[in-house]
Protein backbone atom coordinates (compact mmCIF):
# COMPACT_ATOMS: atom_id res chain seq x y z
CA UNK A 1 0.00 0.00 0.00
CA UNK A 2 1.07 3.69 -0.06
CA UNK A 3 2.60 5.17 2.99
CA UNK A 4 1.33 7.85 4.04
CA UNK A 5 3.95 8.37 6.85
CA UNK A 6 7.14 6.95 7.17
CA UNK A 7 9.90 6.95 10.28
CA UNK A 8 13.28 6.04 9.15
CA UNK A 9 15.33 5.79 12.54
CA UNK A 10 19.15 5.70 13.19
CA UNK A 11 20.40 6.39 10.17
CA UNK A 12 23.74 7.40 8.57
CA UNK A 13 22.63 10.31 6.84
CA UNK A 14 24.93 11.33 3.70
CA UNK A 15 23.89 15.25 2.59
CA UNK A 16 25.76 18.01 1.45
CA UNK A 17 29.20 16.76 2.20
CA UNK A 18 28.28 15.53 5.44
CA UNK A 19 27.62 11.98 7.43
CA UNK A 20 25.55 12.52 10.49
CA UNK A 21 23.66 9.91 12.98
CA UNK A 22 19.65 10.83 12.76
CA UNK A 23 15.92 10.32 12.00
CA UNK A 24 14.11 10.74 9.27
CA UNK A 25 10.28 11.66 9.02
CA UNK A 26 8.38 11.52 5.84
CA UNK A 27 4.40 12.56 5.67
CA UNK A 28 2.45 13.65 2.27
CA UNK A 29 5.46 12.81 -0.10
CA UNK A 30 7.65 14.96 1.90
CA UNK A 31 10.68 15.14 3.88
CA UNK A 32 8.98 16.92 7.50
CA UNK A 33 11.46 16.58 9.92
CA UNK A 34 15.10 15.60 10.50
CA UNK A 35 17.03 15.38 13.99
CA UNK A 36 18.10 13.15 16.84
CA UNK A 37 15.81 10.74 17.94
CA UNK A 38 12.40 12.29 16.85
CA UNK A 39 9.75 12.03 19.22
CA UNK A 40 7.51 10.61 16.55
CA UNK A 41 5.39 7.72 15.08
CA UNK A 42 4.56 6.58 11.98
CA UNK A 43 2.75 4.22 9.46
CA UNK A 44 5.91 2.10 8.37
CA UNK A 45 8.78 2.54 11.03
CA UNK A 46 11.96 1.53 9.31
CA UNK A 47 15.31 0.63 11.40
CA UNK A 48 18.56 1.81 9.46
CA UNK A 49 20.88 0.98 12.03
CA UNK A 50 24.27 0.32 10.61
CA UNK A 51 23.32 1.61 7.34
CA UNK A 52 23.45 4.79 4.78
CA UNK A 53 20.52 6.80 3.84
CA UNK A 54 21.28 8.82 1.00
CA UNK A 55 18.95 10.88 -1.36
CA UNK A 56 17.99 9.36 -4.22
CA UNK A 57 19.66 8.52 -7.34
CA UNK A 58 19.00 11.06 -10.51
CA UNK A 59 19.86 9.13 -13.46
CA UNK A 60 20.17 11.99 -16.70
CA UNK A 61 20.48 9.24 -19.23
CA UNK A 62 18.26 6.20 -19.71
CA UNK A 63 17.01 4.23 -22.64
CA UNK A 64 13.50 2.71 -21.53
CA UNK A 65 12.69 1.76 -25.35
CA UNK A 66 8.91 2.50 -25.17
CA UNK A 67 6.81 3.17 -27.07
CA UNK A 68 7.80 1.01 -30.24
CA UNK A 69 10.64 -0.98 -28.60
CA UNK A 70 9.25 -2.83 -25.72
CA UNK A 71 10.32 -6.40 -26.75
CA UNK A 72 13.44 -5.00 -24.91
CA UNK A 73 12.08 -3.01 -21.81
CA UNK A 74 9.44 -1.00 -21.00
CA UNK A 75 8.88 2.08 -18.80
CA UNK A 76 7.18 -0.08 -16.22
CA UNK A 77 10.26 -3.02 -16.33
CA UNK A 78 13.09 -0.64 -16.40
CA UNK A 79 11.70 1.66 -13.59
CA UNK A 80 11.48 -1.58 -11.09
CA UNK A 81 15.25 -2.18 -12.27
CA UNK A 82 15.87 1.54 -10.93
CA UNK A 83 14.31 1.45 -7.99
CA UNK A 84 15.88 -1.66 -6.64
CA UNK A 85 19.31 0.02 -7.57
CA UNK A 86 18.65 3.14 -5.14
CA UNK A 87 17.36 5.32 -8.44
CA UNK A 88 14.80 7.18 -7.65
CA UNK A 89 14.32 9.37 -10.45
CA UNK A 90 15.19 9.36 -14.46
CA UNK A 91 15.46 11.09 -17.79
CA UNK A 92 14.76 9.20 -20.26
CA UNK A 93 15.45 9.55 -23.99
CA UNK A 94 13.74 10.04 -27.28
CA UNK A 95 15.13 7.52 -29.48
CA UNK A 96 12.22 5.74 -29.55
CA UNK A 97 9.28 4.68 -32.39
CA UNK A 98 8.09 6.82 -33.20
CA UNK A 99 10.65 9.53 -31.79
CA UNK A 100 9.90 11.71 -29.54
CA UNK A 101 10.39 14.82 -31.37
CA UNK A 102 7.11 16.59 -31.10
CA UNK A 103 5.29 17.94 -28.21
CA UNK A 104 2.25 15.26 -28.87
CA UNK A 105 4.60 12.38 -29.16
CA UNK A 106 6.55 14.03 -25.62
CA UNK A 107 3.72 14.31 -23.73
CA UNK A 108 2.48 10.38 -24.87
CA UNK A 109 5.40 9.45 -22.94
CA UNK A 110 4.31 10.93 -20.25
CA UNK A 111 1.32 9.94 -20.19
CA UNK A 112 2.94 6.27 -19.85
CA UNK A 113 5.46 7.39 -17.56
CA UNK A 114 2.40 8.67 -14.75
CA UNK A 115 0.72 5.07 -15.49
CA UNK A 116 3.80 2.70 -15.12
CA UNK A 117 6.66 4.39 -13.62
CA UNK A 118 7.27 3.40 -10.29
CA UNK A 119 10.34 5.86 -10.16
CA UNK A 120 9.75 9.96 -10.71
CA UNK A 121 10.22 10.39 -14.53
CA UNK A 122 11.47 13.29 -17.28
CA UNK A 123 11.52 12.99 -20.87
CA UNK A 124 13.74 14.58 -23.15
CA UNK A 125 12.62 16.25 -26.33
CA UNK A 126 14.86 15.25 -29.51
CA UNK A 127 15.74 17.23 -32.03
CA UNK A 128 15.96 16.65 -35.76
CA UNK A 129 17.37 18.87 -38.71
CA UNK A 130 14.22 20.23 -38.95
CA UNK A 131 11.98 20.37 -36.05
CA UNK A 132 13.23 23.32 -34.27
CA UNK A 133 9.81 24.87 -33.80
CA UNK A 134 8.71 22.33 -31.77
CA UNK A 135 11.90 22.67 -29.98
CA UNK A 136 11.45 26.23 -29.26
CA UNK A 137 8.67 25.59 -27.60
CA UNK A 138 9.17 23.09 -25.20
CA UNK A 139 8.62 23.98 -21.65
CA UNK A 140 11.58 24.05 -19.29
CA UNK A 141 9.88 23.72 -16.28
CA UNK A 142 8.66 20.99 -17.34
CA UNK A 143 11.00 18.90 -19.36
CA UNK A 144 14.38 18.32 -18.70
CA UNK A 145 16.37 18.98 -21.92
CA UNK A 146 16.76 18.98 -25.73
CA UNK A 147 18.46 15.90 -26.72
CA UNK A 148 20.78 16.36 -30.00
CA UNK A 149 22.55 13.07 -31.26
CA UNK A 150 25.50 14.92 -32.96
CA UNK A 151 26.79 11.51 -33.87
CA UNK A 152 24.25 8.42 -35.18
CA UNK A 153 23.87 5.85 -32.56
CA UNK A 154 20.75 3.42 -31.80
CA UNK A 155 17.31 5.24 -33.70
CA UNK A 156 18.45 7.27 -36.25
CA UNK A 157 18.58 10.25 -34.98
CA UNK A 158 21.58 11.87 -36.79
CA UNK A 159 21.55 15.94 -36.28
CA UNK A 160 24.19 17.03 -39.01
CA UNK A 161 23.24 19.72 -40.78
CA UNK A 162 25.02 23.23 -39.88
CA UNK A 163 22.18 25.59 -40.11
CA UNK A 164 20.22 23.17 -37.71
CA UNK A 165 23.02 22.71 -34.85
CA UNK A 166 23.61 26.22 -35.19
CA UNK A 167 19.51 27.28 -34.21
CA UNK A 168 19.21 24.56 -31.87
CA UNK A 169 22.38 25.83 -29.86
CA UNK A 170 21.20 29.40 -30.26
CA UNK A 171 17.39 29.07 -30.14
CA UNK A 172 16.88 26.08 -27.60
CA UNK A 173 15.01 27.58 -24.43
CA UNK A 174 16.65 24.75 -22.26
CA UNK A 175 19.38 22.48 -21.66
CA UNK A 176 20.79 20.57 -24.75
CA UNK A 177 22.07 17.20 -24.03
CA UNK A 178 24.37 16.25 -26.51
CA UNK A 179 25.83 12.52 -27.99
CA UNK A 180 29.25 13.49 -29.12
CA UNK A 181 31.17 11.31 -32.32
CA UNK A 182 31.83 12.80 -35.42
CA UNK A 183 30.19 11.16 -38.01
CA UNK A 184 32.60 11.79 -40.64
CA UNK A 185 35.49 10.20 -38.73
CA UNK A 186 33.14 7.13 -37.80
CA UNK A 187 31.90 6.52 -40.94
CA UNK A 188 35.28 6.23 -42.65
CA UNK A 189 36.64 4.14 -39.70
CA UNK A 190 34.06 1.77 -40.50
CA UNK A 191 34.66 1.67 -44.11
CA UNK A 192 38.12 1.06 -43.36
CA UNK A 193 37.69 -1.53 -40.96
CA UNK A 194 35.03 -3.87 -43.13
CA UNK A 195 37.70 -3.82 -46.20
CA UNK A 196 40.44 -4.73 -43.53
CA UNK A 197 38.13 -7.59 -41.78
CA UNK A 198 35.30 -8.64 -43.71
CA UNK A 199 33.20 -10.87 -41.72
CA UNK A 200 36.05 -11.37 -38.83
CA UNK A 201 35.44 -7.60 -37.69
CA UNK A 202 34.37 -8.65 -33.70
CA UNK A 203 33.45 -6.16 -31.08
CA UNK A 204 37.17 -5.43 -30.00
CA UNK A 205 37.79 -3.31 -33.10
CA UNK A 206 34.60 -1.16 -31.84
CA UNK A 207 37.02 1.75 -30.00
CA UNK A 208 38.66 1.78 -32.90
CA UNK A 209 36.08 2.32 -35.31
CA UNK A 210 34.55 4.85 -32.70
CA UNK A 211 37.70 6.15 -31.33
CA UNK A 212 38.92 9.12 -29.36
CA UNK A 213 39.39 11.27 -32.49
CA UNK A 214 35.68 11.21 -33.33
CA UNK A 215 34.57 12.12 -29.68
CA UNK A 216 36.72 14.92 -29.40
CA UNK A 217 36.06 16.21 -32.38
CA UNK A 218 32.55 16.27 -31.95
CA UNK A 219 32.87 17.35 -28.08
CA UNK A 220 34.80 20.57 -29.23
CA UNK A 221 32.76 21.43 -31.75
CA UNK A 222 29.56 21.68 -29.13
CA UNK A 223 31.88 23.35 -26.57
CA UNK A 224 32.79 26.15 -29.48
CA UNK A 225 28.71 26.35 -30.64
CA UNK A 226 28.12 26.76 -26.97
CA UNK A 227 30.05 29.26 -26.48
CA UNK A 228 28.92 31.37 -28.86
CA UNK A 229 25.84 31.15 -28.41
CA UNK A 230 26.37 31.17 -24.36
CA UNK A 231 23.93 27.73 -24.69
CA UNK A 232 23.36 26.00 -21.50
CA UNK A 233 25.36 22.52 -22.89
CA UNK A 234 25.44 18.99 -21.01
CA UNK A 235 27.77 16.64 -22.83
CA UNK A 236 27.01 12.87 -22.20
CA UNK A 237 28.95 10.18 -21.81
CA UNK A 238 32.19 12.04 -21.63
CA UNK A 239 34.81 8.46 -22.68
CA UNK A 240 38.17 9.62 -23.86
CA UNK A 241 41.09 11.27 -21.53
CA UNK A 242 41.62 14.22 -24.51
CA UNK A 243 37.57 15.38 -24.20
CA UNK A 244 38.99 16.29 -20.22
CA UNK A 245 40.57 19.48 -21.51
CA UNK A 246 37.46 21.27 -22.38
CA UNK A 247 35.62 21.13 -19.04
CA UNK A 248 36.49 23.64 -16.07
CA UNK A 249 36.58 23.02 -12.48
CA UNK A 250 37.51 26.43 -11.46
CA UNK A 251 33.60 27.33 -11.15
CA UNK A 252 30.39 26.31 -8.91
CA UNK A 253 28.50 23.54 -10.57
CA UNK A 254 25.40 25.74 -10.65
CA UNK A 255 27.19 28.68 -12.58
CA UNK A 256 28.74 26.23 -15.12
CA UNK A 257 26.95 27.30 -18.67
CA UNK A 258 29.28 23.55 -19.81
CA UNK A 259 28.59 20.59 -18.10
CA UNK A 260 29.61 16.88 -18.17
CA UNK A 261 28.33 13.84 -17.71
CA UNK A 262 30.81 10.20 -17.38
CA UNK A 263 28.79 6.86 -17.15
CA UNK A 264 29.60 3.72 -14.91
CA UNK A 265 30.46 1.27 -18.01
CA UNK A 266 33.12 3.94 -19.08
CA UNK A 267 34.41 4.15 -15.35
CA UNK A 268 34.62 0.30 -14.65
CA UNK A 269 35.55 -1.43 -18.61
CA UNK A 270 38.49 -0.94 -20.55
CA UNK A 271 39.08 -2.12 -23.88
CA UNK A 272 40.53 -5.42 -22.34
CA UNK A 273 37.42 -6.41 -21.63
CA UNK A 274 36.19 -7.02 -25.29
CA UNK A 275 37.78 -10.47 -24.82
CA UNK A 276 35.57 -11.90 -22.66
CA UNK A 277 32.58 -9.82 -23.01
CA UNK A 278 32.32 -9.07 -26.83
CA UNK A 279 28.68 -7.22 -28.00
CA UNK A 280 27.64 -7.16 -24.60
CA UNK A 281 29.69 -4.15 -23.82
CA UNK A 282 29.40 -2.86 -27.20
CA UNK A 283 27.95 0.65 -26.55
CA UNK A 284 27.97 4.17 -28.04
CA UNK A 285 30.75 6.00 -27.66
CA UNK A 286 33.17 3.04 -27.25
CA UNK A 287 34.40 1.61 -24.04
CA UNK A 288 38.14 2.46 -24.99
CA UNK A 289 41.46 1.77 -23.51
CA UNK A 290 42.62 1.43 -19.97
CA UNK A 291 44.73 4.77 -20.56
CA UNK A 292 41.40 6.58 -21.28
CA UNK A 293 39.24 4.78 -18.83
CA UNK A 294 42.29 5.58 -16.08
CA UNK A 295 41.55 9.27 -16.61
CA UNK A 296 37.92 9.17 -15.88
CA UNK A 297 37.81 9.17 -12.21
CA UNK A 298 40.46 11.88 -11.24
CA UNK A 299 38.20 14.44 -13.70
CA UNK A 300 35.29 13.21 -11.93
CA UNK A 301 37.22 14.03 -8.53
CA UNK A 302 38.33 17.28 -9.55
CA UNK A 303 34.70 18.12 -10.91
CA UNK A 304 36.00 18.55 -14.34
CA UNK A 305 33.21 15.81 -14.71
CA UNK A 306 30.10 16.69 -13.18
CA UNK A 307 27.46 13.55 -13.30
CA UNK A 308 27.51 9.88 -13.07
CA UNK A 309 24.80 8.02 -15.23
CA UNK A 310 24.27 5.02 -16.37
CA UNK A 311 23.11 5.14 -20.37
CA UNK A 312 20.83 2.25 -19.35
CA UNK A 313 20.53 0.49 -23.26
CA UNK A 314 19.03 -2.48 -22.82
CA UNK A 315 18.24 -4.74 -26.13
CA UNK A 316 17.65 -8.88 -26.43
CA UNK A 317 20.40 -11.40 -25.77
CA UNK A 318 19.57 -12.68 -29.45
CA UNK A 319 20.08 -9.44 -30.16
CA UNK A 320 23.53 -9.23 -28.83
CA UNK A 321 24.10 -12.53 -30.20
CA UNK A 322 24.26 -10.97 -33.83
CA UNK A 323 27.42 -10.20 -35.54
CA UNK A 324 29.55 -7.38 -34.58
CA UNK A 325 28.48 -4.57 -36.81
CA UNK A 326 24.30 -6.14 -36.91
CA UNK A 327 24.36 -5.94 -33.00
CA UNK A 328 23.05 -3.15 -31.23
CA UNK A 329 24.74 -0.88 -29.08
CA UNK A 330 23.83 -0.56 -25.58
CA UNK A 331 24.57 -2.26 -21.88
CA UNK A 332 21.68 -2.67 -19.30
CA UNK A 333 23.25 -1.22 -16.07
CA UNK A 334 20.51 1.10 -14.09
CA UNK A 335 20.20 -1.30 -11.38
CA UNK A 336 23.95 -1.71 -10.93
CA UNK A 337 25.19 1.72 -11.01
CA UNK A 338 25.28 1.98 -7.09
CA UNK A 339 27.68 -1.16 -6.24
CA UNK A 340 29.40 -0.15 -9.15
CA UNK A 341 30.29 3.05 -7.67
CA UNK A 342 30.42 1.63 -3.91
CA UNK A 343 33.13 -0.53 -5.46
CA UNK A 344 35.38 2.16 -6.40
CA UNK A 345 34.66 3.33 -2.73
CA UNK A 346 35.84 0.13 -0.84
CA UNK A 347 38.91 -0.12 -3.22
CA UNK A 348 39.43 3.37 -1.67
CA UNK A 349 39.03 5.39 -4.83
CA UNK A 350 36.15 7.70 -3.90
CA UNK A 351 34.37 8.57 -0.68
CA UNK A 352 30.72 8.58 -0.22
CA UNK A 353 30.34 11.72 0.28
CA UNK A 354 31.52 12.11 -3.60
CA UNK A 355 29.17 9.30 -5.00
CA UNK A 356 26.36 11.24 -3.20
CA UNK A 357 27.23 14.50 -4.39
CA UNK A 358 28.03 12.74 -8.59
CA UNK A 359 24.61 10.50 -8.84
CA UNK A 360 21.92 12.96 -6.35
CA UNK A 361 22.97 16.06 -5.82
CA UNK A 362 24.86 17.28 -9.31
CA UNK A 363 21.79 16.02 -11.61
CA UNK A 364 20.13 17.86 -9.61
CA UNK A 365 22.04 21.22 -9.71
CA UNK A 366 22.44 20.93 -13.59
CA UNK A 367 19.25 19.93 -14.44
CA UNK A 368 17.63 22.34 -11.82
CA UNK A 369 15.62 19.85 -10.53
CA UNK A 370 12.96 21.11 -8.23
CA UNK A 371 13.30 20.00 -4.61
CA UNK A 372 14.93 16.65 -5.36
CA UNK A 373 18.26 15.37 -5.12
CA UNK A 374 19.00 16.27 -1.16
CA UNK A 375 17.83 15.45 2.26
CA UNK A 376 16.68 18.34 3.06
CA UNK A 377 13.14 19.48 5.12
CA UNK A 378 10.40 20.13 2.63
CA UNK A 379 11.74 17.92 -0.31
CA UNK A 380 10.29 15.60 -2.17
CA UNK A 381 10.90 12.15 0.00
CA UNK A 382 13.48 10.55 -2.58
CA UNK A 383 15.90 8.20 -0.59
CA UNK A 384 17.59 5.03 -0.16
CA UNK A 385 19.10 2.86 2.35
CA UNK A 386 22.10 1.10 1.90
CA UNK A 387 23.76 -1.50 3.64
CA UNK A 388 27.32 -0.90 1.83
CA UNK A 389 29.00 -4.12 3.58
CA UNK A 390 26.36 -6.92 2.26
CA UNK A 391 27.97 -9.21 0.09
CA UNK A 392 26.04 -10.11 -2.86
CA UNK A 393 25.72 -12.02 -5.84
CA UNK A 394 24.02 -10.97 -9.35
CA UNK A 395 21.96 -13.48 -10.46
CA UNK A 396 19.08 -13.74 -12.96
CA UNK A 397 16.54 -14.06 -10.48
CA UNK A 398 17.57 -10.29 -8.79
CA UNK A 399 18.24 -8.82 -12.20
CA UNK A 400 14.80 -6.38 -13.02
CA UNK A 401 15.99 -5.51 -16.66
CA UNK A 402 13.17 -7.26 -19.13
CA UNK A 403 16.04 -7.89 -21.37
CA UNK A 404 17.17 -10.66 -19.10
CA UNK A 405 20.75 -10.28 -18.74
CA UNK A 406 23.44 -7.97 -17.64
CA UNK A 407 27.62 -8.38 -18.33
CA UNK A 408 27.36 -8.52 -14.55
CA UNK A 409 26.06 -11.45 -13.86
CA UNK A 410 27.88 -14.24 -11.53
CA UNK A 411 30.16 -10.82 -10.05
CA UNK A 412 29.89 -10.17 -6.14
CA UNK A 413 29.04 -6.80 -5.05
CA UNK A 414 29.49 -5.77 -1.49
CA UNK A 415 27.12 -2.88 -1.31
CA UNK A 416 22.89 -3.53 -1.27
CA UNK A 417 20.14 -0.94 -1.48
CA UNK A 418 18.19 -2.43 1.26
CA UNK A 419 14.68 0.22 0.60
CA UNK A 420 13.90 3.08 -1.65
CA UNK A 421 11.71 5.30 -1.01
CA UNK A 422 10.08 7.45 -4.33
CA UNK A 423 8.28 10.34 -3.57
CA UNK A 424 7.18 9.43 0.45
CA UNK A 425 6.78 5.92 -0.93
CA UNK A 426 8.32 2.69 0.01
CA UNK A 427 8.63 1.09 -3.44
CA UNK A 428 11.40 -1.12 -2.71
CA UNK A 429 12.05 -2.59 0.89
CA UNK A 430 14.30 -5.87 1.24
CA UNK A 431 13.37 -7.72 -2.41
CA UNK A 432 10.06 -6.72 -3.05
CA UNK A 433 8.66 -4.07 -4.47
CA UNK A 434 5.47 -1.87 -3.96
CA UNK A 435 3.36 -0.86 -6.82
CA UNK A 436 0.32 0.59 -5.40
CA UNK A 437 1.83 4.13 -5.90
CA UNK A 438 3.37 5.17 -8.87
CA UNK A 439 6.35 8.21 -9.41
CA UNK A 440 5.91 11.49 -10.14
CA UNK A 441 6.80 13.93 -12.66
CA UNK A 442 9.92 15.74 -12.57
CA UNK A 443 9.70 19.42 -12.22
CA UNK A 444 12.61 22.31 -13.17
CA UNK A 445 13.52 26.03 -11.27
CA UNK A 446 14.05 27.79 -14.31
Amino acid sequence: MSNSTILIRNARIINRNTIREGDIYIKAGRIERIGASLPLRAAVELDARGNLVIPGIIDDQVHFREPGLTHKATIASESRAAVAGGVTSFMEMPNVKPPSVSRVLLEEKYTIGARTSLANYSFYMGATNDNLEEVARTDPKRVCGIKVFMGSSTGNMLVDAPRALERIFSEAPLLVATHCEDEETVRRNTEAYIRRYGDQLRAAQHPRIRNATACYLSSSFAVQLARRYNTRLHILHVSTQGELALFDNTVPLSEKRITAEVCVHHLYFHSGAYARYGNLIKCNPAIKSRAHRDALLPALLDDRLDVVATDHAPHTAAEKAQPYLQAPSGIPLVQHALPLMLGFYHAGKISLEKIVEKMCHAPAIAFQVKERGFIEEGYWADLAIVDINQDWAVTPENTFYKCGWTPFTGKRFRGKVRATIVSGHLAWHEGAFDSSKMGERLFFDR
